[in-house]
This record gives C-alpha cells, sequence and structure tokens, in this order.
C-alpha cells in the first residue's frame, strides 16, 4: 500500500478519533471536570481509539494481528505522547487565550489535532507499519 493511501486511511481513523475526543471532553465537561483535566482523558480515549482502527485497518497489512497488542497499545500511546503534546499544547494556549475557544472547545481539539497529524502519523506509521513483518 503507498504511503499515500496509508495517509488517508489514517486520516479517516482520525476523523472519527476527533468525534472520539469531543464526545468525551463534552461528557466530562458536562459532569463537572475543568476542560483541561477532560482533554487529557478525551486524548487517551482518541489516542487508545485511533490505535485500534490504524492497527485493524490503516496497517493491517504489515501482520499485526499476529503479535500481542498490550504492550504495542502502550508504546503507541507513549509515541503518540510528541504528537499529543503539540495537540494538548496548541488546545491549552487556544482555551486559555481566546474566549472564542473556551466557549467551543471542539475548535480548540481540531487546532490541537491538525497541529499534531503528521508528526503522529509518521510516529504510527513507524510503530504499527513494519514493512517485511
Amino acid at each position: 500500500m503507498t504511503v499515500y493511501r496509508q495517509f488517508f486511511r489514517f486520516s479517516v481513523i482520525g476523523a472519527i478519533g476527533f468525534l472520539v475526543d469531543v464526545s468525551v471532553l463534552y461528557l466530562l465537561n458536562g459532569l463537572g471536570f475543568d476542560l483541561y483535566t477532560a482533554r487529557l482523558v478525551s486524548f487517551l480515549c482518541a489516542a487508545t481509539f485511533t490505535w485500534l482502527g490504524n492497527r485493524l485497518f490503516t496497517f493491517r497489512e504489515s501482520g499485526l494481528l499476529r503479535r500481542a497488542s498490550g504492550s504495542e497499545w502502550l508504546f503507541y500511546v507513549a509515541a503518540m505522547t510528541l504528537g499529543g503534546l503539540v495537540n494538548y499544547g496548541v488546545y491549552a494556549v487556544l482555551i486559555t487565550f481566546v474566549d472564542t475557544f473556551g466557549h467551543y472547545p471542539w475548535l480548540a481539539v481540531a487546532a490541537g489535532t491538525g497541529a499534531g497529524l503528521s508528526i503522529n502519523f509518521l510516529l504510527a506509521r513507524r510503530i504499527l507499519h513494519h514493512p517485511g513483518a
């Protein structure tokens, strides 16, 4: 599969992951969590969803289903932390300093997601896609 096709699939999984992220964020915020804490949890939920989606859909040709998945999940989430820090940093700055984003936090999630997209694709591809595996 070409890198372009993988990137398209990665983006589809990421778009659904974005919906998971925003849904959990709004649910937790509605339950009384502040926007910063809620986003930490929502990011972890979205990262878990995207790990599974990318494992089963984007990079499935690499034979991943024959491997143990627990350690791979932990490694994936740890690696996504770099993109996640960029993502969360953009989100936190916008929520903190721009009133519009405080009223519509999904916009800040979108901006953060866009900022971390390329970093996370390159890392996920390296972790989940092993040519010749």
